[in-house]
């Protein structure tokens, strides 16, 4: 599979496709008065303990308060557990002393002074109290009314490795498959992490893989060195009252880089000049392999129009999926979850029902997984499968899907064929979805979907009506304001229960149309 990265610089916004085989499957947008939070360090301030929900509200700067939940607050090693009960006695009498059999450490900083102290208690209220300053990691952007999602498990992303300077583990990712290459390079990164003296925890990314010594050397190197940075820069604003970001995470252009680059990426094509050199000098200090592979791109067309991304992107915010046989996908997005409907549409197959049925649900599996990628939808989502009778198609099904998503970055977990032929999944979701970054609720139906139909909005205009003839006895006249649509009807279908109306309240009804109201607007206007 050969895959090509695509960088579009705006003087709004960057954009950043991964295109595989020359379809896009990935889009990220970041826009520069809206940069995303994750992976940003803050020293944040507790707003509000809520022991009920075992949670806290923490103020980092931003519009709305972010969230952080109990289990999200790192683990104490049990070896330094005695060390934190000395230290926890000196701090005030919010925090009390550890009784209980999980030990959990948290890094406060005493309001009181700059002294960074160690807590360690099951429930949220031992650990944490209103105005205290604690440094917190961004894990989820603001997804519409929620705020920002927290850890105290701060972890510093390189080109091979994860950083974790509040762990003591060294995990390899699960996209390693080879036991001999697992193997070495946990013994690798053991080794290294003893002659650098690094205290904490490293992970070994994909992209760790057969990658020589030296270069998780210098990898190693660069996080201990930004870590200290960080540390450095608490303690400089310790003293400071208001949340302060501490470590801001890479721009967008950058982050791809490090982060989606790999051996089978062929170009990174880049449109702006300014741009193409810091990410030609990024790439020759942390990835020298793709140096040669970065292309300024300077023609008159868009660059994101000659490869068809702007028509990708249009197609992706659509509820409809074509596939290529004939049938098609309905795709639903609800707060709570998302749902996929796989249709046969105007496949008719050539054999029976039941091989069309399994034809098009295995190759909806391989629409379906490329829609969650470029859609980034996350959460729990609900697969609909055309019903199929053989347990072997349902086998089949599934070992497609599972497949597909092998190539997705996120965290996928499915559950087998159910008897109605849905599939419930679920996919880490760590910012918004697309659909959620470029577009809004509609202004006319608030987001349901769609809209009254005109006659049920004169209905509603009746009732009003007799509803105000009751309340006010003066007006001798009512005038309705309303869609054109809706005026329309009332002079024409609904005229009789106009006439029978006006009969009943003895009072004269007239109508003007309002150009600027959606078809459920209306007012009723005393005369």
């Amino acid at each position: 599979m050969s895959e090509e990265l695509l960088i579009n610089i705006s003087p709004m916004e960057s954009r950043v496709a991964v295109l595989d085989n020359g379809i896009l499957g990935e889009i990220y947008i970041e826009r520069h008065h809206k940069l995303g939070l994750v992976g940003n360090i803050y020293l944040g301030t507790v707003v509000r303990v809520l022991p009920g929900m075992q949670a806290a509200f923490v103020d980092i700067g931003q519009s709305r308060t972010a969230f952080l939940h109990v289990n999200d607050m790192q683990r104490e090693p049990r070896a330094v557990k005695k060390a934190t009960d000395t230290a926890k006695n000196q701090t005030n009498g919010a925090i009390e002393s550890a009784t209980d059999d999980l030990d959990v450490t948290l890094p406060i900083v005493n309001t009181q002074s700059t002294e960074v102290i160690q807590a360690s208690k099951t429930l949220i209220q031992h650990r944490l109290h209103e105005s205290q300053r604690i440094l917190v990691q961004v894990t989820k952007d603001q997804l519409g009314s929620k705020g920002a999602r927290l850890t105290t498990n701060v972890s510093l992303p390189s080109r091979y490795l994860v950083y974790l300077p509040s762990s003591e583990h060294i995990g390899i990712s699960q996209r390693i498959d080879g036991e001999e290459e697992r193997t070495r390079l946990k013994t690798e990164l053991t080794s290294l992490m003893q002659t650098v003296n690094l205290k904490g925890g490293l992970i070994a990314r994909t992209a760790a893989e057969r990658v020589s010594v030296d270069k998780l050397e210098e990898d190693i190197y660069y996080l201990l060195q930004l870590w200290r940075t960080i540390c450095a820069r608490r303690q400089e604003i310790n003293h400071h009252q208001s949340s302060e970001l501490i470590y801001q995470e890479l721009a967008l252009p950058l982050r791809s880089i490090r982060d989606l680059v790999h051996a089978d990426t062929e170009k990174v094509i880049i449109d702006n000049e300014q741009i193409y050199e810091q990410v030609r000098y990024f790439a020759k200090e942390f990835v020298p392999f793709v140096y040669d592979r970065i292309v300024h791109y300077t023609a008159e067309q868009s660059l994101f129009d000659v490869h068809r991304v702007e028509d990708d992107l249009k197609d992706a915010l659509k509820r409809r999926v074509d596939l290529k046989s004939g049938g098609y996908l309905i795709i639903d997005q609800t707060e709570a979850m998302t749902t996929i409907d796989v249709n046969t549409g105007s496949f008719v197959g050539g054999r029976s029902l039941e091989d069309t049925v399994y034809k098009t649900n295995l190759e909806a599996t391989h629409a379906i997984a490329r829609q969650l990628r470029l859609r980034n939808l996350g959460g729990i989502i609900i697969l609909d499968f055309i019903d199929m009778l053989e347990q072997q198609h349902k086998d089949d099904v599934l070992e497609s899907l599972q497949s597909q998503l092998t190539q997705d970055y996120a965290k996928t977990k499915i559950t087998q064929v159910s008897e109605l032929g849905l599939v419930e999944m679920t996919r880490k979701r760590t910012r918004e979805s697309l659909g959620q970054q470029l577009c809004e609720p509609c202004s006319t139906c608030q987001g349901r979907g769609f809209v009254k139909t005109a006659e049920t909005v004169c209905f509603e205009i009746f009732r009003e009506i007799m509803r105000c003839a009751r309340t006010y006895n003066s007006p001798k006249k009512f005038t309705v304001v309303a869609h054109a649509a809706v005026i329309d009807l009332l002079l024409t279908s609904e005229s009789d229960t106009v006439a029978d109306l006006e009969y009943l309240l003895g009072r004269v009804i007239t109508f003007d149309v309002e150009n600027l109201y959606t078809q459920e607007q209306y007012d009723i206007v005393l005369d």
